[in-house]
């Protein structure tokens, strides 16, 4: 029998692993932006995805934010999401009274983990919004298995509680970082007249 290749820091057994079924990712954009900020790392969003997924059917993956309709490299980035396998669920900012944007998606995720519930047999939610674990214990109750990956000092106790697994970000943190661009470097081209004949 094959063993299931785990990516570095993924914790659990290749058994768990080989028994997630179709599974639908549900990512809360603002609350991975600031772990990758805490990380010191960039997300590389393909990669994010093939590791969440881990060789398992995926049905869907969700990512959550706030938008700036202004912000033109915000706007193409989302395109490049939804281009790219995610379906990206937006929601205007609203400005604070202390100045701050902020747009909270708790609702719409904890909504799409329960009206998709049938269809998938586990979630991967990457958030650790407490706010959230009430509709984790609910799709829970339904047989969905639920994963909760985030950083576990942005992770609150009662979501880590009511999930059938937690992951540490900080543990994929190599997995999903995006790799710094090499210079461009030009090569010298050699002229096809110049290689010599046998």
């Amino acid at each position: 029998m094959a063993s299931v290749q785990e990516p570095p820091g993924y914790s659990g057994s290749a058994s768990i692993l080989e028994n997630r079924g179709r599974i639908a990712i549900f990512i809360d954009g603002s609350n991975l932006f600031y772990a990758a900020l805490q990380l010191g790392i960039e997300i590389d969003y393909t990669k994010l995805l093939a590791c969440l997924t881990n060789g398992s059917r995926l049905l869907r993956s969700f990512f959550y934010t706030g938008v700036d309709r202004s912000n033109e490299k915000q706007q193409g980035f989302l395109l490049w999401m939804r281009r790219n396998g995610y379906r990206v669920v937006a929601k205007d900012l609203i400005q604070l009274p202390d100045g701050t944007k902020k747009a909270n998606l708790d609702v719409e995720i904890a909504v799409d983990m329960l009206a998709l519930a049938g269809t998938y047999d586990t979630a991967v939610l990457v958030s650790g919004d407490g706010d959230l674990a009430y509709a984790v214990e609910v799709v829970g109750y339904r047989g969905v298995r639920v994963e909760v990956v985030s950083l576990r000092s942005m992770t609150s106790d009662n979501l880590i509680n009511v999930a059938d697994r937690y992951i540490d970000l900080e543990s994929l943190k190599a997995s999903i970082q995006k790799l710094p661009r090499q210079p461009y470097s030009r090569s010298v081209a050699v002229p096809p007249e110049s290689y010599s004949q046998p």
